[in-house]
């Protein structure tokens, strides 16, 4: 099949895995675009793949980005916490998949994979609550948190907006790990927890994946998935208490013993905040982190498993790498060779 393939959200985190991964396939290579909205970092130009200038937020850019595409990885988004990037999110989730879409059938696009997030539905109150695809959207719990009621609302919008003009396939994976974060939209803890600024253990749980081993998926579900389905993607389900035992020895850095139930930590969060803002000095962790993290956010990737044939890595490997590449790439070895009982900065 010879037709070209356009990559949104390319230079992220998951996106610049994929976009590396399909250079080096002869087979795609040669029909891969990228769609770019501002000046493509060095690693981009190098790969010599074609740039083409626009943005799911501009509509006009649309036509020619995908004029003669038959294949559309959607990765663009924006990750936030900050409940004052609500409007941001919902315009790049919301308008500029619809956007997309839109053009999309215009253009006689046959395929669009879109990535999510495992938040859309895999987040309860109890550990032993552990998600599948069937299950219904907690809507009064992400309606809380801004970039997940932005991005349910993405899904909806994609299904409407494709109906059954493009086949549409979404990847749901969970908290993004491994190399390559640059600008910590997924791995920003790592950087939290080495610094000491995580005063409380969590009382909630994550499930982790290799943002490689989601890149390497996207092709088979672009090639294999079911249109119309969605799949949840992930490694493993780890308590805050387990994931944090782990960095811990990984760095030697002490996790934080003290655990508060309830919502006491997200309550101590806030008064914090309001406090360091007041002086002028930058929040630790922001409340809706915290207050995220008193959730179980598990599931199971079963399906995934079975359709398409998803095996992860070992996540303590992942783990290590991420705190390799953090320590190298964006704190310096440094970071890792202080005292761990003297204050150590993010900087």
């Amino acid at each position: 099949m010879n037709e070209a393939v356009l990559i949104t959200g390319g230079t992220g985190f998951l996106g610049s895995h994929l976009v590396k991964s399909l250079a080096a396939d002869p087979a795609v290579a040669p029909r891969l675009r990228v769609l770019v909205h501002s000046a493509a970092p060095a690693w981009l130009r190098e790969l010599g793949v074609p740039l083409v200038d626009g943005s799911v937020t501009a509509p006009d850019s649309l036509a020619r980005a995908l004029d003669g595409i038959g294949e559309v990885y959607h990765l663009a988004g924006l990750v936030s916490h900050l409940p004052a990037d609500a409007h941001r999110m919902y315009a790049v989730h919301v308008d500029g998949t619809r956007f997309l879409c839109e053009a999309a059938v215009r253009a006689g696009v046959r395929r669009i994979v879109m990535s999510s997030t495992s938040g859309t539905i895999a987040v309860s109150r109890r550990p032993d609550d552990v998600a599948d695809e069937d299950v219904p959207t907690p809507i009064e719990l992400i309606a809380r948190w801004p970039y997940y009621a932005s991005k349910h609302y993405q899904e909806e919008t994609a299904k409407r907006a494709c109906r059954d003009k493009v086949e549409l396939v979404t990847v749901n994976p969970s908290l993004l790990l491994g190399p390559g974060d640059d600008r910590l939209s997924s791995t920003r803890f790592i950087v939290q927890f080495i610094a000491r600024d995580i005063a409380l253990m969590p009382e909630g749980g994550v499930n982790l994946v290799d943002a490689r081993d989601v890149a390497a998926l996207l092709p088979v579900a672009m090639a294999r998935g079911t249109a119309g389905e969605r799949y949840l993607v992930g490694a493993v389900n780890w308590s805050f208490a387990d994931l944090f035992g782990r960095l811990e020895r990984l760095t030697k850095i002490p996790a934080p013993k003290l655990k508060v139930k309830g919502d006491l930590q997200h309550l101590a969060s806030r008064a914090q905040a309001v406090l360091f803002k007041g002086l002028g000095r930058k929040v630790p962790v922001e409340p809706t982190s915290v207050e995220m993290a008193q959730y179980f956010w598990y599931f199971d990737a079963g399906k995934a498993a079975r359709e398409l044939g998803f095996s992860p890595r070992d996540p303590a490997d992942t783990l290590r790498d991420t705190v390799n590449y953090v320590r190298r790439h964006l704190l310096g070895s440094g970071a890792f060779a202080t005292n761990p009982a003297a204050p150590a900065s993010a900087g």
